[in-house]
């Protein structure tokens, strides 16, 4: 009698059949164990990720001034000081904590130029900007056909070897906002003549004092107003505001670089040196504002 794999046991056929099903699921079990590998290894990247973006948005809130934590300055309520003349500025409150800075009223933008700007005192462009234009502002200030809102930013301090430059300069043209109000103009131009040069220390706010006292801000109070930083949180608020919210008066979603000059609601985009170009700018922005302006209905006699 045949023993073992003889005629009684399984065909030859039957024994190829059965390695190719062998086969076939030693293959199918690979590609589950892979699955199963490449699942865990894409969630553990995952989670990676998750984590990693919750640390960066962490650093980044945490980077973010939180918030203003005392009064800001007199007389900048709309983040900004408001002039009518070269020698005077709109008196009002300052803004508390947790406050919303008041957009400051437009009435006539049919027969007078509202000029915004929105600057930082060592930014280079914004000085040309100032040179070109200051003596044009000035007139148009005192003829009465302008009005010039100034909002100082401090976005440039990494460019002043770790003094904080341009947040020391803006926290004395608060000072100056918050004490002497009426000699904003002339400090705002005395800033910009002797403003350092880039990637230097900047002014030691002796200097920075020096500087206003020339241009008629001088008194005990500015003095320790600068050397105590006292607008300091309003300074870090302010300028997060405008770096990160819609500027009053206009459609502008943001400041993303210094200057941004606004017109009656229209941006200026020209040359910065050329004052004959702004000016022709203003006329324009302020045609178009009479242009659009909805007239007075007439009264009609009644019979």
């Amino acid at each position: 009698m045949a023993t073992g794999r003889g005629a009684n046991g399984p065909s030859k056929k039957d024994r190829r059949e059965e390695a190719r099903e062998h086969a076939r699921l030693l293959r199918e079990e690979a590609k589950r164990k892979a699955r199963t590998r490449r699942w865990i290894i894409q969630g553990s990247i995952g989670v990676v990720i998750v984590a990693v973006l919750a640390v960066v948005a962490l650093v980044i809130v945490n980077s973010i001034p939180q918030g203003q934590t005392s009064a800001g300055p007199k007389n900048m309520i709309s983040n900004g000081i408001v002039l009518t003349s070269t020698t005077k500025a709109v008196r009002t409150p300052a803004l508390q904590p947790g406050a919303t800075p008041i957009a400051t009223s437009q009435p006539d933008t049919t027969t007078k130029a509202y000029i915004t700007v929105y600057l930082d005192y060592q930014c280079p462009y914004c000085q040309e900007f100032e040179t070109a234009n200051t003596t044009q502002i000035g007139q148009w200030l005192d003829a009465g056909i302008a009005q010039l809102e100034i909002h100082p930013l401090a976005m440039l301090d990494a460019s002043s070897n770790g003094t904080k430059y341009s947040s020391r300069a803006m926290n004395a043209a608060a000072c100056v906002a918050n004490y002497k109000p009426d000699a904003y103009y002339a400090v705002n131009t005395a800033l910009f003549k002797d403003q350092p040069a880039e990637n230097t220390s900047g002014l030691t706010d002796t200097k920075i004092l020096s500087i206003l006292k020339g241009a008629g801000a001088s008194s005990s109070d500015i003095t320790k107003c600068v050397n105590n930083n006292k607008f300091s949180s309003w300074v870090a608020a302010s300028t997060t505001r405008s770096l990160t919210k819609p500027l009053a008066n206009s459609s502008v979603a943001k400041v993303s670089g210094t200057p941004t000059v606004i017109v009656n609601g229209q941006q200026y985009n020209g040359s910065l040196t050329d004052a004959s170009t702004f000016a022709s700018f203003v006329e324009s922005a302020v045609s178009a504002s009479a242009s659009t302006s909805t007239p007075t209905p007439t009264p009609t006699a009644t019979k």
